[in-house]
């Protein structure tokens, strides 16, 4: 019977447009940071799957978030940041930074981001 919930399937959303419709809503400056770094990681690494992450856009490999972006803005702080979880392939010796602070992106920038996440999606 149409309207019963008996027998109906549940269509999921895309999570690349949940990730992008997040990316829209947030305020100017972490926005321009958000859709490059989406942009750097679908080139750099497209077999990472883009997901919300309590919230934020994130990044995983067989369902587990490599990297995230943290905006400013919902996070109250004075810079977005660009994290790598446990999955990241990004171990160097016995120390190495799992997060970034970002404030703008220059072409260097970018280019030290697409190897960081190429080599965390290794």
């Amino acid at each position: 019977m149409p309207g019963s919930g008996r027998g109906a399937r549940t269509v999921k959303p895309d999570p690349e447009v949940e990730v992008l419709a997040k990316i829209a809503e947030m305020e100017d400056a972490d926005r321009a940071l958000a859709e490059r770094l989406h942009a750097i990681v679908k080139a750099g690494a497209p077999e990472l799957s883009p997901k919300l992450w309590y919230g934020m856009p994130a990044y995983a490999k067989a369902g587990k978030v490599v990297c995230f972006f943290q905006s400013a803005q919902k996070f109250k702080t004075r810079y977005a940041t660009l994290g790598f979880s446990d999955p990241a392939n990004l171990d160097e010796g016995t120390m190495w930074p799992t997060s970034y602070a970002l404030t703008k992106l220059t072409p260097a920038d970018e280019a030290l981001i697409a190897e960081l996440i190429r080599k965390a999606a290794g």
